[in-house]
């Protein structure tokens, strides 16, 4: 029966998180990932421009496949979460 057993997550201890004595104690993880994505198309919009050569184009480019990158692997790692 120990393996069955539900394990209970400590309670927040205030003196390590002030913010949970106010009641709230958590992030925004949709928002961030619709920041995450409103900042790939944005950077990807600012490729047409006045760019003398294509430097600017490749570091906009580079930075917003990175992002979509990390925002892909952490949609993948919240879908797979269920199973670890």
């Amino acid at each position: 029966m120990a393996g069955k057993a539900i394990e209970k997550r400590p309670e927040v201890d205030p003196r390590d998180e002030p913010s949970a004595e106010w009641g709230w104690h958590g992030s925004f993880p949709k928002a961030t990932r619709i920041a995450g994505w409103v900042s790939v198309v944005i950077l990807l919009l600012m490729i047409k421009g006045n760019h003398e050569n294509n430097t600017e184009n490749v570091w906009l480019i580079g930075l917003a496949a990175f992002l979509a990158l990390l925002l892909v692997l952490d949609f993948r790692k919240r879908r797979t979460a269920w199973r670890k």
